[in-house]
């Protein structure tokens, strides 16, 4: 159930944006900033990591943003949280500090933390910058590694990646998209991908598993070097789980509607192509 109300509400031109903050004027700010300049936005304003967590059990949300300190432990603590809550959901996490240059600087950010915010920049700018993760824009070019065994999916799927402007290089066994890694590694051309994405099943000795496990060990590629999309019909939350502790960006569920594939695609390459900066 928990599934169909996610893709439901991805589905949904009305975001919902989570606001965490242990001041309540600047929950309210932010608040009338984003419900001034983002149509239809639906802000749930939390005090701190317990009424957020509270409210992430009870409905879905697009995007969090959190204050580096809050009441009941600090932002880095809640995005960890939030990755534990919502599993295989599409979930952004904004961290929004007055010094969060000198976080990033110092590698304070873990990878729970999606990007950060700057408010020395202003509300405005903070509306525009969530607008770019709720209503993300095509990336023309950007090439991803899609490894699926089913021509009938295969030729869907990637129908769905190629209407949002997006170069697909298919192949369908773990082992080709292994060598086609380790080609474009060996020639210079190392990731050779923006992203990829497999299913967790595949014919032959090896699985969409063991891809990202050598993405993550044999490569050495980082979430934000190489994003991996993993596809799984598998509905079991300990499952899934593992999948994203093994260095899984996120998951897609099956069966696949087009409008989450593509979301989290391009949030993923959005993400990586800002990380390079």
């Amino acid at each position: 159930m928990a599934a169909a109300q996610d893709l439901r509400h991805v589905a949904s031109d009305a975001p919902r944006v989570m606001v965490v903050d242990g001041s309540r004027m600047m929950r309210k700010l932010i608040g009338d900033v984003l419900l001034r300049e983002l149509p239809n936005v639906e802000v749930i304003g939390c005090s701190g990591l317990a009424e957020a967590a509270a409210a992430l059990a009870s409905t879905p949300v697009d995007l969090v943003t959190t204050a580096l300190v809050l009441p009941d432990g600090d932002g880095l603590r809640l995005a960890q949280a939030v990755r534990t809550a919502a599993g295989q959901r599409y979930m952004p996490v904004i961290v929004i500090s007055g010094d969060a240059q000198s976080h990033l600087e110092n590698r304070r950010f873990t990878e729970d933390v999606t990007d950060y915010f700057d408010k020395s920049l202003g509300h405005h700018a903070l509306a525009a910058f969530i607008r770019g993760y709720v209503q993300p824009e095509p990336i023309p070019g950007a090439h991803v590694l899609y490894i699926e065994d089913s021509r009938t999916v295969a030729l869907a799927t990637m129908r769905m990646l190629q209407a949002r402007a997006m170069r697909v290089t298919h192949v369908v066994s773990a082992e080709a998209a292994l060598d086609f890694l380790r080609e474009r590694r060996d020639a210079g051309d190392a990731p050779g991908a923006d992203l990829v994405l497999t299913d967790v099943y595949l014919k032959g000795a090896l699985d969409g598993r063991d891809v990202l496990t050598a993405v993550r060990n044999e490569f050495g590629y980082g979430k934000r070097r190489l994003p991996v999309l993993v596809m799984t019909g598998d509905a079991n939350r300990d499952n899934q789980s593992t999948l994203l502790r093994e260095g899984a960006n996120d998951l897609v569920i099956k069966p696949i509607e087009e409008r989450l594939l593509v979301t989290k695609a391009l949030f993923q390459l959005r993400l990586a192509r800002i990380s390079e900066h």
